[in-house]
């Protein structure tokens, strides 16, 4: 049945990649970012687009207005180099899903997504690479990523008495560290596997036969491509579940591991030049989908070489076309 909906974050990486899928499936679709509309990620002329700043709640009155849904994918984050660094920007970011709640009541919508993070969990049990994947459960006691994570956790917790006190229906999943095209590559938000990917590609253009990598390279993730996350993320929005999810990969790896991943891909190899004085995060994080299997009937399907087999020949053209790319690697 189509549906109004509003997508906040409509120009990131994620709510890009949403909006094209929901386009698809034929739904009327408001979007928008505090991004100016010309370095959206993807931007479309069947959607309404608005530049607003969510933060304030009139501009959350004003896009909420007769939508059935809201997908909230608006925060402001980026890599470890950035959220390490930008602790108070990215709490700001509660703002927006507190005042998008507050809107959601107002205008009546009926159901509402929160995206939240794998960096709520527990830093205590992610001390040790190759760690045992995080259970829904493993974020309490709460003792989150400093800054961003606690902005993810507190902000769980907001949809979470919105509907015990309001009756909205409310979705929350923790992404693990989704991937793909059509995202940041450069700038300093960009994630690990693009920023490897844009490194390995450098090098082999310009004949260069080293890498920087930050730490030793031994910490341990895993990563989710994009199509994945589309896949879990609608399933479980029109669910009947209100419980929190992990929607990431169960495909953890050393950074080492995927950088020998990418040079396979590049048909390079590079000597490791380690930086141990750049931003790290926990020493190991995975998922653990054992929930979202048996309740919501989804796990991934795309292995982390097929995924970044597409990453990286989306950079490589990218950074070889000579067009003007500055919307994935301006500092937004």
């Amino acid at each position: 049945m189509k549906k109004k909906i509003l997508i906040a974050g409509a120009g990131g990486f994620i709510g890009g990649h949403l909006v094209k899928s929901l386009l698809d499936e034929g739904h009327e679709l408001v979007c928008v970012d505090s991004k100016p509309l010309e370095y959206w990620f993807q931007s479309f002329e069947e959607c309404e687009n608005y530049s607003l700043d969510l933060k304030e709640y009139e501009n959350c009155l004003k896009s909420s207005q007769g939508v059935d849904y809201i997908y909230n994918m608006a925060c402001n984050m980026g890599g470890m180099g950035f959220i390490e660094n930008n602790k108070a920007e990215c709490m700001l970011s509660v703002l927006i899903n507190t005042n998008l709640l507050r809107a959601s009541i107002k205008n009546n919508v009926s159901r509402y997504f929160f995206s939240s993070s794998a960096c709520v969990y527990n830093g205590s049990k992610q001390k040790n690479t190759f760690i045992e994947g995080l259970k829904e459960s493993d974020a309490y006691p709460a003792e989150p990523e400093d800054g961003y994570g606690w902005e993810k956790l507190f902000s769980e917790r907001m949809c979470r008495h919105f509907t015990e006190d309001f009756k909205i229906e409310t979705r929350v999943a923790r992404y693990h560290n989704v991937y793909g095209p059509l995202g940041t590559f450069d700038g300093g938000r960009e994630k690990a596997p693009a920023a490897l990917c844009r490194k390995v590609i450098n090098a082999k253009l310009n004949s260069i036969d080293t890498i920087d990598v930050w730490g030793d390279g031994e910490q341990t993730r895993s990563f989710m491509y994009i199509d994945d996350c589309l896949i879990g993320t609608k399933k479980l929005f029109l669910s009947d579940s209100s419980d929190v999810y992990n929607i990431g990969s169960e495909e953890q790896v050393s950074i080492n591991q995927m950088i020998e991943v990418i040079e396979d891909i590049a048909g390079v190899t590079l000597k490791k030049n380690y930086l141990l004085d750049k931003p790290l995060g926990v020493r190991g994080r995975s998922s653990d989908n054992s929930l979202i299997r048996k309740k919501i009937q989804w796990d991934t399907e795309v292995s982390l070489k097929n995924g970044l087999e597409k990453t990286y020949k989306w950079i490589f053209d990218q950074i070889t076309s000579g067009t003007n790319n500055s919307k994935f690697t301006k500092k937004y």
